[in-house]
């Protein structure tokens, strides 16, 4: 199905809704019936008939089917946040004396889940680099039912061989997961090299715009049922409709803004790869990155984060160069219009951070949104003079 299809008319049966434009907010929690037939076909979720927004919603499946269609699976769920569908995905797979592989420092949620939580209810983690397919090998227990995965992860983008594990999983009854908030549907389709679930922060590039919440699990039909009739309906991570009708709105211009991004960020990482301010560029599309192989097979195209390391470790020159960036802001997400950075200065100090864990203090993950490159370099060559 042509992307053009997907974005502007998949799932929009506007003979529905007065042949309107856009798709209706239906803001309900209940939809109403006038038989027990009705009633009773519509308890059915394999009928796809609302009952109850905690389970189907009009603009809630509008939006399920396009990202589907979009990650080439056959269907999906679409979350509150991207690390309720982290969890339910994770925990739809796993029960008490299960072990996980999972790459080495995972989004720092989908790690506290793993090393805290978990746990909890005795299943254990065991956390490899990934960087070649013997690390999993090796890592595999008689107990162990599920590989997550992050490829590229989004602080310092190590990528893993998506077919190679997605065979050896099979091979061995596993399961694996993705998230794949990085890449974005668009530049990578992890189900077509094997994948079995992949999930995505749509608070990033699927919004696009730094005003909404969620997130989705892509997967096939089994799967998504199983999900729903458990940690879906039961856990309560329901998106509501008007963040899923925003989604919708953030998907017609996704491709635009991607193709932007893709062409404007390069340039931001080559002027500070060649900056003598700078220690080091890490990007997958970088020219240095140690990993071409794996992007030329699995990323269509740039994306718009990068992490870099100043050639100073003093910290009070890392934060004067932090603070007077002015148009790069400083925050903890990305993907919308807005350049940010996120210095890993920051985490110390913090009560709550486990320094073991971190990051150099001269590290700073950089993203670019939707500025011009030119005015991007601008603020970063005044803030490193």
């Amino acid at each position: 199905m042509d992307k053009s299809e997907i974005y502007n008319h998949l799932g929009e049966d506007r003979e529905d809704y007065f042949n309107a434009g856009a798709p209706p907010i239906i803001a309900t929690s209940n939809f109403l019936f006038d038989s027990v037939d009705e009633i009773r076909n519509a308890l059915s979720y394999k009928n796809g008939i609302p009952f109850y927004t905690r389970g189907v919603n009009p603009t809630t499946k509008i939006l399920e089917k396009k990202i589907a269609a979009l990650e080439k699976t056959e269907s999906a769920l679409a979350f509150s946040s991207g690390m309720s569908a982290i969890s339910a995905a994770i925990f739809s797979q796993l029960k008490s004396g299960d072990n996980i592989i999972s790459i080495n420092k995972p989004y720092i949620g989908t790690n506290k889940l793993m090393k805290e939580i978990l746990p909890n209810f005795n299943i254990s983690t065991t956390f490899v680099e990934g960087n070649n397919i013997k690390d999993f090998e090796d890592a595999i227990q008689k107990n162990t039912k599920l590989i997550y995965l992050e490829s590229p992860n989004s602080w310092t983008f190590e990528m893993q061989d998506l077919e190679k594990v997605a065979d050896f999983a099979k091979k061995n009854k596993l399961i694996t997961i993705i998230d794949n908030s990085y890449a974005s549907p668009l530049n990578c389709n992890p189900h077509v090299w094997g994948i079995d679930i992949v999930v995505h922060s749509a608070t990033k590039y699927i919004s696009g715009h730094g005003d909404v919440m969620g997130g989705v699990v892509c997967s096939t039909k089994k799967i998504v049922d199983q999900i729903y009739g458990h940690q879906y309906k039961v856990n309560g991570g329901i998106i509501s409709p008007f963040n899923s009708w925003l989604f919708i709105r953030g998907l017609r211009t996704l491709e635009m803004r991607m193709k932007f991004i893709s062409e404007n960020t390069p340039k931001v990482v080559s002027y500070l790869e060649n900056h003598p301010k700078i220690n080091k560029v890490i990007y997958p599309h970088g020219k240095d990155f140690h990993q071409k192989d794996l992007v030329k097979k699995y990323l269509k195209k740039p994306c718009g984060q990068f992490s870099v390391q100043l050639k100073t470790t003093v910290k009070h020159e890392i934060e004067s160069f932090c603070n007077n960036l002015k148009y790069f802001k400083m925050a903890c997400s990305w993907g919308g219009h807005e350049s940010l950075i996120f210095p890993e200065i920051a985490n110390f100090g913090n009560e709550y951070f486990d320094e073991s864990e971190a990051l150099p203090l001269n590290f700073i993950r950089f993203y670019v949104g939707l500025e011009d490159s030119k005015f991007l370099i601008k603020d970063i060559e005044k803030a490193l003079n």
